[in-house]
């Protein structure tokens, strides 16, 4: 089994391809930028797979948030007695936090530009 910190890594990166894929082109576009986002595109390929399967991105990151948040916060999560290990472990959850919280900003972000942006913007409009 991996690390908790090796997860807090995973789930940030899985976060950041949800806003790279998805939602940093759809803001990019909004604000006439479609060249860069062309160009962004021809220089990366691999985003094109990424942003026609977002909905399997959102989910998948998505679950792995949730997956993190419960491994986190679940109940009898204790450290270790020994108070130079029990503060390395206090350490540790205190960044495990701070990435997990990052990564659920992140998430949220990509979230609100990939699905709810362009359809306020136009409800607005």
């Amino acid at each position: 089994m991996k690390k908790p910190r090796q997860y807090s890594w995973l789930i940030l990166f899985t976060s950041l391809g949800t806003l790279l894929c998805c939602a940093l082109p759809i803001l990019l576009v909004t604000l006439g930028l479609g060249a860069v986002v062309a160009s962004t595109v021809t220089a990366l390929p691999w985003l094109v797979p990424l942003s026609a399967n977002k909905v399997w991105v959102f989910a998948g990151s998505g679950l792995l948030l949730a997956v993190s948040g419960w491994l986190m916060y679940r109940p009898g999560r204790s450290c270790p007695a020994d108070p130079e290990l029990a503060a390395l472990c206090e350490r540790a959850q205190v960044w495990n936090r701070r990435f997990y919280w990052v990564s659920v900003a992140i998430w949220g972000i990509g979230f609100f530009f990939a699905y709810l942006f362009l359809p306020l913007q136009m409800w607005l409009e």
